[in-house]
């Protein structure tokens, strides 16, 4: 990937020629065609387009097997697997992106700063990034969604901080290279103010490195999400989560087995999908790897 800034002509090529790069791996192929199927699915559950609501229950449908009306099945309340598990995408997609999207937005501003700035700028963000780090990330994130009130925006916050020390490292190490190139000495000479600069000149070049670990982080994200719901620390009932349905379905896995394979085969399947979309974008950013 080429260093320079680029126009919008310019960007518009790259763009297309990311998506055909990503079009003609196997992997990153894989991994969109099972994220846009999902990403279906939870719009459909979102915009009620499903037979059955996920908070509806019916005790006259406890436990019915997969098939029929109820193609995955009904949980102890009567309520439809599907919807539950579609309202269970959704509410972990809308995490995962809430709290990526800070993430990398904190992150990127404290690695771009950190790296550019150096000086006092680099070692208190270093120094901050370090003390995150030397939690486990589940711990963390438990330990934060514990604090607060149980909400799913406090979830998300818990999630995006866990995971802003990353985007501060991955950032960081591009910019000390960068702020060595000509281009960006010539515009320190001509005046041009630091912010300015990493604006223009730093963050463009940086962002093939941030598209690949926004979509690595979702999977992450969407991982914690889970974890913590099983915990009874995540999105709060009646909300459905594929973590607490995983959780809930622990006494039933016997008698209706459904009801545990339904969720964990989607939430896998989900962080499968991003994976692979991850590395379908690495491989499609990375020259180093064209043609391999």
């Amino acid at each position: 990937m080429s260093l320079t800034t680029a126009s919008a002509p310019a960007a518009a090529r790259v763009g297309r020629g990311i998506a055909g790069a990503l079009l003609r791996s196997p992997s990153g192929l894989a991994g969109l065609i099972i994220i846009v199927l999902l990403v279906v699915l939870a719009l459909a559950s979102s915009l009620g387009l499903l037979p059955y609501d996920s908070a509806a229950q019916d005790p006259t449908a406890r436990l019915l097997p997969p098939g029929g009306e109820h193609v995955f099945g009904t949980d102890q309340f009567g309520r439809d697997v599907l919807a539950r598990v579609a309202a269970g995408v959704a509410n972990s997609a809308v995490v995962a992106l809430v709290a990526v999207l800070f993430s990398a937005v904190v992150g990127t501003v404290g690695g771009i700063v950190s790296g550019y700035l150096r000086g006092a700028s680099d070692t208190l963000i270093g120094g901050l990034t370090n003390v995150l780090f030397a939690f486990p990330p589940l711990l963390l994130a438990l330990t934060l969604a514990s604090v607060f009130e149980r909400t799913w925006f406090t979830v998300a916050v818990a999630i995006a901080v866990v995971y802003t020390p990353i985007f501060v490292r991955v950032t960081r190490g591009p910019v000390l290279s960068l702020r060595e190139i000509d281009y960006v000495s010539a515009a320190r000479a001509t005046g041009m103010n630091s912010a300015s600069i990493m604006l223009r000149h730093i963050l463009p070049n940086i962002t093939g490195i941030l598209i690949v670990q926004i979509t690595l982080s979702l999977s992450w994200a969407v991982l914690t999400e889970a974890s913590l719901s099983f915990l009874g620390f995540g999105t709060p009932p009646p909300a459905a989560s594929l973590g607490s349905m995983v959780f809930d379905a622990q006494t039933l896995v016997v008698a209706a087995p459904w009801t545990m394979f339904a969720p964990g085969a989607v939430l896998i399947l989900l962080i499968i999908g991003l994976n692979l979309l991850g590395d379908g974008l690495r491989d499609a950013l990375d020259p180093n790897r064209k043609g391999r």
